[in-house]
């Protein structure tokens, strides 16, 4: 069999998500039959990351072991070709050929994701679907100040979903920046896994300071309180973006196999 990494870029809305489900069309299931229709092959392709129906993606990485062995390009050049033709708002940014030990979950060191805000009175036209729209000020320097109480090893048991199947709440965040440029806020998150819905979370709870109905301890009261009740509202998810994965360089080593990774739940 032969290895293949993918960077995947995808507009969310059409979706139920990533995962292959019963109920809908997914970003999962629209690779699988371009693959099919390129190479003839039914393959199980696995994903960095589980997104939500709503949640876009511009640096997914998934991997897909193949029976023949392909140019990089030409594969990529495949793929896109029958997912256009298909109707899918889904496109192969990047193949690269992976070695044996080379997993799209299991190998990443961090994932990066993004949540973008637009504050305007006027509703969205052109970014409809593509941002959360505010239609009132927000501070972004009350925002991120909040966010800096999340940043770190924590029990985020109130940032996460009744529905999270990861078997543990408990996370290291390295990242939680809140910045501003006009009328677009942007919140950007890294860290090796996460929980289902917790950066939607953060991203609701993070408005309530914006708005000044919360301060940075009342965002460390919710965190602290471990309870999901405490949350502030769970942001829709138009604005979230599945932005890059990062993974160590010993996975071009072919002698050393990768250790499993934490049981990411990653429906962000």
């Amino acid at each position: 069999m032969h290895r293949y990494r993918m960077i995947v870029e995808y507009d969310g809305a059409p979706y139920v998500g990533w995962q292959r489900q019963d109920n809908g069309p997914s970003v999962q299931g629209a690779i699988e039959k371009a693959i099919f229709s390129a190479s003839g092959e039914t393959v199980s392709i696995r994903g960095a990351g589980r997104t939500d129906s709503g949640v876009h993606a511009m640096g997914q990485v998934i991997h897909a072991d193949l029976a023949r062995e392909w140019a990089p390009f030409k594969l990529q050049n495949a793929l896109n070709a029958h997912l256009k033709l298909a109707g899918e708002r889904v496109a192969i940014l990047e193949v690269l050929a992976a070695n044996e030990f080379f997993d799209a979950r299991f190998s990443a060191e961090r994932r990066h994701y993004l949540y973008r805000i637009i504050t305007r009175r006027a509703p969205l036209a052109i970014e409809a679907g593509k941002a959360w729209w505010v239609p009132k000020a927000l501070d972004h320097e009350a925002m991120h100040a909040a966010a800096q109480t999340l940043v770190g090893k924590h029990d985020f048991s109130t940032f996460r979903s009744a529905h999270c199947q990861a078997n543990s709440p408990i996370r290291t965040l390295d990242r939680l920046d809140v910045t501003r440029s006009g009328e677009l806020i942007e919140i950007r998150a890294t860290a090796q896994s996460f929980l289902h819905n917790q950066i939607r979370s953060f991203a609701g709870t993070l408005k309530l300071a914006g708005e000044g109905k919360w301060t940075p301890e009342d965002v460390r009261a919710a965190l602290d309180a471990r309870d999901r009740k405490a949350c502030g509202p769970v942001a829709p998810p138009d604005g979230l973006y599945f932005m890059q994965v990062d993974y160590p360089a010993i996975i071009m080593d072919r002698r050393k196999p990768m250790e499993a990774g934490n049981d990411d739940d990653d429906l962000s």
